[in-house]
């Protein structure tokens, strides 16, 4: 298959398609669109929107930025909305290989040395990378939300209706839960079952499906556990 072929086959045919990834693995691709993707949702977001109102927002809305006196506040504030551009463009040229490479290795960890299924770590990468391509349409559904939505009323850190947090109060209730709330989320489960399907292609008769989906389910639980913590004890 050719790129181009793999990347509608991960949308309409994924175990055909992560079979073809995992006896010629590649990842140049997926990860230049990611990249290219996250890159745009950050310039339209600081276009659009602007870092300053999210980060006002953020800390009139946080019990420390409450307690904190107005002017400064007002610094802090100026200070995070000069550096946030940075740490956006940064954190997705360097985020996104680096997620695909922990993810990667923890899945032939859990694959190839507890599970003995013989996942190669390169079959590994090229399956995580192709299996997020749904962060493909999660970027234009937020792009298109961006503009469409009053500026005050746009959420960056959760800016689709397709989890449980959406319909949750941010500001009043639990921290914890609303973070793990907005981890139940349908382009997350979404990945998760391809990267499944890509562990089990690679894998072939030495891991059953289901196998392959503990191996993923398991540490994504653990990352929600730890991401939820953080929330309500930095809240």
């Amino acid at each position: 298959m050719g790129e181009f072929s793999r990347l509608a086959g991960v949308f309409f045919e994924p175990s055909k398609t992560f079979a073809d990834i995992a006896r010629r693995p590649t990842c140049l691709v997926p990860l230049v669109l990611w990249i290219v993707t996250g890159i745009a949702v950050t310039a339209l977001f600081g276009q659009h929107v602007g870092w300053e109102r999210m980060m006002r927002h953020q800390l009139e809305t946080s019990s420390r930025g409450q307690q904190m006196p107005a002017d400064q506040r007002e610094q802090a504030i100026a200070m995070q909305s000069r550096i946030a551009p940075l740490f956006g463009y940064v954190g997705i040229l360097v985020g996104v290989p680096l997620y695909c490479l922990i993810a990667a290795a923890i899945f032939t960890g859990l694959v190839s040395g507890v599970m003995s299924a013989g996942v190669k770590f390169k079959q590994a990468f090229a399956v995580v990378a192709w299996a997020n391509l749904p962060n493909l349409i999660v970027a234009g559904l937020t792009i298109a939300v961006m503009f469409l939505k009053n500026p005050d009323d746009f959420d960056l850190q959760n800016p689709l209706m397709f989890n449980v947090g959406a319909f949750m109060d941010p500001e009043h209730g639990s921290k914890f839960l609303h973070s793990m709330a907005t981890s139940i989320d349908l382009f997350s489960f979404w990945v998760i079952l391809l990267i499944a399907t890509g562990l089990k292609a690679a894998a072939g008769k030495r891991l059953s499906f289901g196998g392959a989906l503990f191996a993923v389910l398991l540490p994504w639980a653990v990352y929600v556990l730890i991401k939820s913590g953080l929330a309500g004890a930095f809240a």
